[in-house]
Order: structure tokens, then sequence, then C-alpha cells
């Protein structure tokens, strides 16, 4: 019987920040392109952000995008987490890089101040 192969997906490093630049694309500080996959639950609000090379066009300016779910940027705090420039915090549940894709699936932690 043949062998199957092993895959074998590891953990990527995380973007200092992430920046919106047009509605749906965040560029990292190495100009790197991340999709967020917005995923509401009943308790929980979660972003997929898949890290994937697409053209870039002109960057929008925060008043052209409209109400907007997600920050409009990500800043790395230590403990494995995000703060986005809403003040909100986002917990990296995890960061995986799998045949050339990242991906990185990120969860808002509840406000204590609003319990």
């Amino acid at each position: 019987m043949g062998e199957l192969p092993f895959f074998r997906a590891h953990t990527a490093f995380h973007p200092d920040r992430l920046w919106i630049w047009e509605k749906a694309v965040y560029v990292d500080e190495n100009q790197r392109t991340w999709l967020p996959i917005t995923i509401e639950m009943d308790s929980s609000l979660q972003v997929l952000m898949r890290q994937e090379d697409i053209p870039l066009g002109e960057p929008v300016r925060p008043s052209q995008l409209g109400p907007y779910l997600l920050p409009l940027m990500w800043q790395l705090y230590p403990g494995r987490k995000y703060r986005g420039s809403d003040s909100s915090f986002w917990r990296i549940v995890y960061h995986i890089e799998f045949s050339g894709i990242e991906d990185m699936l990120l969860e808002q932690v509840p406000d204590p101040d609003n319990e």
C-alpha cells in the first residue's frame, strides 16, 4: 500500500499592524494583503483573516467606507491579541500557514465595562 503524504501546518508570525486599505482588504506593515471573513455568532464576533496577494487600488478614506463592522486598524498587543482602532480587543484563536496560505482567526473579547 502506498503511503499518504504528510501535510504539516505551522504557526506563522503575527503582523504588527493591519490597516484598512479598501472595503474588505487590509494591508500589513510588509504590504501583504489580508481579506476578512466576518463570522457573527450569538454571543461573539469572529473574523477569519486570510493572507492573499491581490492587486491594490487606491486606498480609501474611512469616511468613504460608511458603517463598518470591523476596526479600521488592528495593532498587535502582548498576550496573543490585537487592539482595534475602536478600542476593542481581539484574541488570536489561531494563526497558521499551510501550503503558502496564512489564516488567522480573531475573536472579539467582550468589553468588561458593558457586561
